[in-house]
Order: C-alpha cells, then sequence, then structure tokens
C-alpha cells in the first residue's frame, strides 16, 4: 500500500513539474480562461487538479494549417521549408565549380605576374647600368 501512495505522490509530482513547465514556457497572449500568474498558483497550491486543468483548459490550442492537424505543426521550425545539404544542392555544386573556376584563373594571373617579377629580376642582374 505505502508502494502505492509513493507512486501516486511522483506521478502527481511530475504531473505538477511538466504543467508549470508548460504553463511557463506558453505565450502569454496564447494562454486559454485565466492570465498565466492564476494557473501558476493553481498548479502550485492544488498539484493534481491544477495539472490536469492547465492541460485540459489553459494550455494552449495546437496551431492548424488549412484546417487539418499534423504532427509537429505549430512550431516554426516545421513551418520553414527544408535546407537541402550542400552535396544535395546542384545550385551549390555549380557554385562552387565557378570557385573553382575564378581560383585557377586567379592562380594564373599570379602566377604569370611572379615569373614577370623574376625575369625583370634577372634582367636587372644581369644589367646593373640600368635602372
Amino acid at each position: 500500500m505505502v508502494r502505492l501512495y509513493g507512486l501516486l505522490f511522483v506521478a502527481q509530482l511530475v504531473l505538477a513539474v511538466a504543467a508549470l513547465i508548460s504553463c511557463l514556457s506558453a505565450d502569454e497572449g496564447e494562454i486559454r480562461a485565466l492570465p498565466r500568474i492564476a494557473w501558476v498558483l493553481i498548479i502550485l497550491f492544488f498539484p493534481l487538479v491544477g495539472g490536469v486543468a492547465w492541460f485540459v483548459a489553459g494550455r494552449p490550442e495546437p496551431r492548424r494549417a488549412a484546417g487539418q492537424w499534423r504532427p509537429g505543426s505549430g512550431f516554426p521550425e516545421s513551418e520553414r521549408p527544408r535546407q537541402k545539404a550542400p552535396d544535395d544542392d546542384p545550385e551549390f555544386l555549380k557554385s562552387l565549380n565557378q570557385r573553382r573556376k575564378e581560383d585557377a584563373e586567379l592562380f594564373e594571373q599570379w602566377e604569370a605576374d611572379l615569373r614577370r617579377r623574376e625575369e625583370e629580376l634577372r634582367k636587372e642582374k644581369d644589367d646593373p647600368g640600368r635602372g
């Protein structure tokens, strides 16, 4: 019998904590029936009844999309379009190829500039009176 009472006490405590967390994390404008402070006091002073009442009458309703509820709706993350992984996005891969081409051209320009400077230094070294 003591185990049963202990189990019921733990269940009541878990319900009260879950209700408090849910109440405190809900947006103020979406809480139904009573203001947030009233719900917190009810849950604290009457944990079993307050927790059940919060989940039945106070908690914000889940958002519905076009009249249909779907799992995960109501969360901003589920309403945004999913991004593709970079290796699955053809536009990203094209931009990588374009970037590689630009890098190769820039590298060739640097090499040509380096060769030209080396050539100028050799000429200066061979002909010290010039310059």
